[in-house]
């Protein structure tokens, strides 16, 4: 599809576009017709995505508080109590919340608050219906959009946690169908040079799950995938 094409071209993995590439001309060798759609907004995906899940968690989290939610931490490092109210929250919150839930909550945060709310929030959730919009037009030419699931295979764990960018851009392939509330689900291909399991994504229209799964059982027939991923 246009849109995420360049993400395809230049990112993806070589034998991940290699399998998915192979995959295709089987599919046309079975009777399947092949066509290209556009999908110019999936571009912006994956800042939209987070502009909104970090907004939602923003919102849903401040329940957990440690009084009705969550960790409740009334004493400081030296066993000492917390003094006040304040201290209790923030003693709560920090001790209770890992890393990238405090990250999502501090962008949320900002993302809602006065003078910032129309030029991000909402904004996203207008570039979201967009994304939307784009596979409604896509659906009225095919019946299924197929892809990659990710640039590339597994990384090591660990491995990009101090670059929580990077991992948040893991995601650009599949939050486009998460945004646009459509089902979809990832079959395995076929493994790359280092034993690392190789997907295919699969989206289908609204409330067509049970197509989407019959289309994938198809796939596991023709690509047999049997091999052993090496972890």
């Amino acid at each position: 599809s246009r849109g995420l094409g360049d993400v395809y071209k230049r990112q993806v993995q070589p034998e991940i576009k290699k399998a998915i590439d192979n995959l295709i001309e089987n599919l046309k060798s079975q009777g399947c017709e092949i066509v290209e759609v556009t999908l110019p907004h999936t571009s912006y995906a994956i800042p939209v995505y987070y502009l909104v899940a970090a907004s939602e968690a923003s919102s849903n989290l401040s329940r957990y508080d440690g009084v009705r939610y969550g960790l409740r931490d009334i004493e400081k490092e030296g066993g000492q109590p917390v003094s006040d109210l304040k201290e209790f929250y923030k003693l709560s919150r920090s001790r209770g919340f890992g890393d990238e839930v405090k990250r999502r909550i501090l962008l949320g945060t900002f993302a809602l608050s006065a003078g910032y709310y129309d030029a991000y929030y909402t904004k996203a959730c207008q570039v979201r219906r967009l994304i939307s919009d784009d596979f409604s037009n896509a659906f009225e030419k095919c019946d299924f959009v197929i892809g990659p699931v990710a640039t590339e295979t597994a990384f090591k764990i660990g491995e990009k946690k101090d670059d929580p960018v990077s991992m948040y851009y893991n995601d650009i392939l599949t939050t486009p169908a998460n945004l646009a509330g459509l089902p979809s689900m990832s079959v395995p291909v076929g493994l790359d040079d280092k034993g690392l399991p190789m997907g295919l994504q699969i989206i289908a229209p609204s409330f067509k799950d049970d197509q989407m799964i019959g289309f994938a059982q198809a796939v596991e027939e023709i690509v047999d995938f049997k091999e052993k991923p090496n972890v």
